[in-house]
C-alpha cells in the first residue's frame, strides 16, 4: 500500500508528465474537430434483427478438470443452438479436422462447409488458420502447443456459422445480422478472410437482386482502441452533440494511429491506392451513439464495405433494436439475448461439470476413485472461512 509520501511523489510525477504531454490532447482535438461536419442523425427503422454468439470458454469454471475442456457452442438471439462441440488444448487437430467431413469428404459442419467453400483442399484446420497447430505437434510435443488455439477454433466456428447463415439461408424479411466483434480478423491464412467476406457480400447482393430482401451485416465491439484514443478529445470538442442518436464514419488514417500495426486498419480502398492488399479488414468503422444524451455510451461498429452507402438505413434498424436494450442500455438487444443463451452457466454448467468428473473417474482404477470423491467433498474456497 502506498504511504502518504509515495502518494505525493506519484501525484507530482503524473502532473509533470501530463503537463509535458499536453500537446497530445491538442493534437487529438485537432484531429477529431474535422469530423464535426460528418456527424449524422439516426432515424429509427423497423426490421428483423438477429445475432449469434459463441459461448465464452473462460466462464466455464470447471473443477477437477486436468484436460482444460472448453465447450464451443454458438447460439442465436432466439435461443437456437447452431453449433455444439467440446475440445481441449491437447485435442488431436488431425482428428478434429476430419470431424468436419464425412468419409466421402463432404462437409458435416458449418466449419467444414466454410473450408470447402474457400477451397481448403487439405481439409485441415491448420491450412484455414496457421494458429491451429498441426496434429503431429499436439501428439508429440503438447507442452509446446499454446493453449490459445482453442480460442482460435471457437472464433473460426463462430465465423463459419455466420458465413453459412448468410450464404445459405433464404430470408423471409429484410434482416439485420449483428456480429459480436468487428468485421476484421487475423486468424485466417493468407487472403482467406477477405475471400470469405467477398462471398458474404455476393450472397447479400443475390438476396437483394433475386429475393428482393435487404440483408445487412454489422459488427459491434465492446471495446475499441480507436474509441479509447479519441473519446476524450471528442467530448472536449463536442463532436457528437446531444439531442438525438447519431453516427460518424471514422477515416482510416485516424484508425491507423490507434493501432500498433496499420494493417488492422487497412481497407479495400487503401489497397487500391497502392498499399499492401487488405487481408484482415472488411468493414468501415463508425462511432455510433443510440441514446440522445451526450453521456450515453458510444459504440464502435463496422459496416460491410459494400453497405457503407446504406449507413442511415442500417443504423436506423440497429437503433430500433438497441433502444430497448437490457440490461445494458442502448446496446443491441438481439446481441444481449444471444449472450444470455450462449452462456454456459447454471444447469448447463452443472451437466458439463458432472460429465467431466465422470470422464476423469472412468480413467482411474477402481481402488483410487474414492480419492476423487473425497476431493470433491474437501474442495472449497478456504479463504471464505475467514467470514465464518
Amino acid at each position: 500500500m502506498l504511504n502518504p509520501e509515495d502518494i505525493e511523489l506519484v501525484r507530482n510525477a503524473i502532473r509533470s508528465c501530463a503537463q509535458a504531454d499536453k500537446r497530445i490532447i491538442d493534437i487529438l482535438c485537432e484531429e477529431v474537430s474535422a469530423l464535426k461536419s460528418a456527424v449524422r442523425v439516426i432515424r429509427p427503422r423497423t426490421t428483423t434483427a438477429v445475432s449469434l454468439v459463441a459461448s465464452d470458454g473462460g466462464n466455464n469454471r470447471l473443477e477437477f478438470d486436468p484436460f482444460l475442456f472448453q465447450m464451443v457452442r454458438v447460439v442465436d438471439s432466439c435461443g437456437k443452438q447452431l453449433c455444439l462441440d467440446v475440445v481441449s488444448p491437447t485435442t488431436d487437430t488431425d482428428v478434429l479436422s476430419r470431424r468436419q467431413f464425412d468419409e466421402a469428404h463432404k462437409p458435416t459442419s458449418d466449419l467444414g462447409f466454410l473450408m470447402d467453400e474457400l477451397g481448403v483442399k487439405t481439409h485441415h484446420l491448420h491450412d484455414l488458420s496457421p494458429m491451429i497447430p498441426l496434429g503431429i505437434k499436439v501428439r508429440e510435443a503438447p507442452e509446446k502447443v499454446s493453449t490459445s488455439w482453442v480460442q482460435v477454433y471457437r472464433d473460426l466456428v463462430e465465423w463459419a456459422v455466420l458465413y453459412r447463415l448468410i450464404v445459405s439461408r433464404d430470408f423471409g424479411t429484410d434482416t439485420l445480422v449483428v456480429r459480436d466483434g468487428l468485421l476484421r480478423s487475423k486468424i485466417f491464412a493468407g487472403d482467406l478472410f477477405v475471400r470469405m467476406m467477398q462471398r458474404i457480400e455476393e450472397a447479400v447482393e443475390r438476396a437483394r437482386r433475386i429475393n428482393k430482401r435487404n440483408i445487412y451485416l454489422v459488427g459491434i465491439a465492446k471495446h475499441s482502441k480507436v474509441l479509447q484514443r479519441y473519446q476524450l478529445a471528442m467530448a472536449l470538442e463536442n463532436v457528437i452533440p446531444g439531442g438525438g442518436a447519431r453516427y460518424i464514419a471514422i477515416p482510416t488514417a485516424l484508425e491507423a494511429k490507434a493501432y500498433k500495426w496499420d494493417e488492422w486498419a487497412r481497407g479495400r480502398g487503401d489497397a487500391e491506392e497502392g498499399a499492401e492488399a487488405a487481408k484482415f479488414k472488411a468493414g468501415q468503422m463508425f462511432f455510433v451513439r443510440f441514446g440522445e444524451r451526450v453521456s450515453d455510451p458510444i459504440w464502435t461498429i463496422d459496416l460491410l464495405d459494400s453497405q457503407v452507402d446504406s449507413a442511415q438505413e442500417v443504423f436506423g434498424h440497429l437503433l430500433s433494436d438497441a433502444i430497448n436494450g437490457f440490461p445494458v442500455p442502448y446496446y443491441p438487444r438481439c446481441l444481449q439475448n444471444a449472450h444470455g443463451f450462449a452462456q454456459v452457466a447454471g444447469f448447463d454448467a452443472s451437466i458439463m461439470q458432472y460429465e467431466v468428473l465422470e470422464a476423469v473417474r472412468g480413467l482411474l482404477p477402481e481402488e483410487r476413485r474414492h480419492i476423487l470423491d473425497r476431493a470433491q467433498l474437501d474442495h472449497g474456497d478456504v479463504s471464505e472461512r475467514r467470514f465464518g
